[in-house]
């Protein structure tokens, strides 16, 4: 359960008015950026990096290859293909979507922010709705009558007051907000394909949504959601949003790992109390336990809100400065801090396990420069040895001997 208490202290600046002028990137470039973000072993995180590093995806995709074999894999991960690429394009056009760069104008502004914010991300309907402030509503799928209608009061009353409602397509409290909120301004964001419509019985919705909303989506299109997909979708809809409200939950809810995952991107935490005899009010009350905002009426959202606006993470402009640094140094060199890169890769793999931890912590535990640290991590990851997660976390995939570069 996400300790609500710790949420990070609010800053008075707007994380959608610094930084210069976005403007349009070229498809060449479009192509070349999805080509590396579908490649095998890259991320949100590691596209941050090697884009950092190697300044345009063209450079960062020749560039696979060799940083994989340095992670120490045999097997050279799969690159996507220029046609593959112009394929999904073209998958998208079809259905009048389009791909949006996270350095683009029409790219949600507060998920811009997000430090595993997608590089590109598909939209399908008004994208004018991006530019208006946004609430996200989560809560349980079999949701009570009074659920239902208490997130409909509460998506129609925020869209009378100028807010734009997130959510995420489900049943129950999902499909309450977006169809209250229709008139009003609606984004949905799914787990799958933009072009994919889950649940099915959604559909008449979803296609109300693309005539009056906004679908975004992360995934690839026709590509049915699978379970892992919904974890990674919970987090665009906090990403995009001012703050979250939670309606129904069970303490084993993914509504909470929305909450947990707002709390991370420095967003407002809120929660409608419920019947302590209820299962699905239970995650809902004991975020209310931990801190979140108790949320009875749209008034007590908008007094959430008022307060200052989180300082974003991660400004998309700011990439270059949150790179390796002399990560090109450390790996024409291999070492920077006098220890040597064998023995630096053995002390990195001693202290990871399947279990997660940020790399700060790494860092400060394996007593070694940031620049080393985080250059092995990127071949090691490319190399398919370990993973990263949110909250700038990363976990062992397969233990093995630290690879001889």
């Amino acid at each position: 359960m996400p300790d609500v208490s710790k949420a990070p202290a609010a800053k008075p600046e707007r994380p959608d008015a610094a930084g210069p002028e976005r403007a349009e990137i070229g498809e060449q470039e479009r192509i070349d950026r999805l080509r590396l973000i579908r490649s095998e072993n890259v991320g949100p995180i590691t596209f941050r990096r090697l884009i950092a590093r190697y300044g345009a995806a063209q450079a960062a995709l020749k560039a696979l290859p060799r940083l994989a074999k340095r992670g120490g894999t045999r097997v050279v991960p799969r690159i996507c293909t220029v046609a593959e690429a112009e394929a999904e394009l073209a998958a998208l056009a079809k259905v009048h979507a389009r791909l949006v760069a996270i350095d683009e104008p029409d790219y949600p502004p507060l998920l811009a922010h997000i430090d595993d914010a997608p590089p590109l991300i598909a939209m399908l309907g008004d994208a004018s709705l991006l530019q208006r402030p946004s609430i996200a509503m989560v809560g349980a799928r079999n949701a009570s009558l009074n659920g239902r209608r208490i997130a409909a009061d509460l998506a129609r009353d925020l869209g009378a007051a100028g807010f734009c409602v997130v959510s995420g397509l489900a049943h129950g409290i999902d499909g309450a907000a977006h169809a209250a909120s229709l008139a009003s301004g609606t984004i949905a964001v799914v787990a799958g394909g933009i072009d994919v419509v889950y649940p099915q019985d959604h559909q008449d919705l979803y296609e109300a949504i693309v005539q009056r909303g906004l679908i975004l989506a992360e995934m690839p299109p026709g590509l049915r959601p699978q379970a892992g997909h919904f974890p990674r979708r919970n987090r665009l809809i906090s990403g995009a949003c001012r703050g979250v409200v939670v309606v129904e939950a069970s303490l084993r809810s993914g509504s909470l790992i929305t909450a947990r995952l707002a709390l991370e991107q420095g967003r407002e935490v809120m929660a409608v109390p419920g019947s302590p005899l209820d299962p699905r009010a239970r995650g809902a009350n004991d975020l209310i336990r931990q801190g979140a905002t108790l949320v009875e009426s749209a008034a007590d959202v908008l007094n959430a809100l008022s307060r200052p606006v989180p300082r974003p993470a991660i400004a998309p402009e700011a990439v270059s400065a949150q790179g390796d640094g002399d990560a090109e140094a450390v790996e024409e060199a291999g070492d920077t801090d006098g220890t040597g890169e064998h023995d630096a890769a053995e002390r990195i793999a001693a202290a990871l396990t399947a279990a997660p931890v940020t790399v700060d912590e790494l860092i400060r535990s394996c007593q070694l420069s940031p620049p080393l640290v985080n250059t092995t991590l990127l071949e090691w990851e490319l190399a398919g040895r370990i993973e990263r997660l949110p909250g700038n976390r990363i976990a062992m995939i397969a233990f093995a001997k630290s690879p001889s570069r």
